[in-house]
């Protein structure tokens, strides 16, 4: 069982990184990096609520977060 979540896409990974860490972040293809987290159950239901517009964040907390997310995304480790 694949105990890892990945995605690809940076809306997702910015909400999920405001509640679980980033374990790593793929680079290995230059033009759509993949991020990765640890896989539970909790991770599947906030994966869920963001598919269907169930999330809510506040606006300014969103924006700061992908901000950090950015930041890790296009330093050179």
């Amino acid at each position: 069982m694949n105990k890892e979540y990945f995605t690809r896409d940076l809306g997702l990974a910015t909400s999920l990184s405001l509640y679980f860490p980033i374990l790593k972040i793929n680079k290995s293809n230059p033009k759509k990096a993949e991020f990765i987290f640890i896989k539970n159950d909790e991770v599947i239901r906030l994966v869920d609520c963001f598919w269907q517009n169930n999330l809510k964040i506040d606006a300014l907390t969103f924006f700061n977060q992908l901000k950090i997310v950015k930041t890790r995304l296009y330093e050179d480790s």
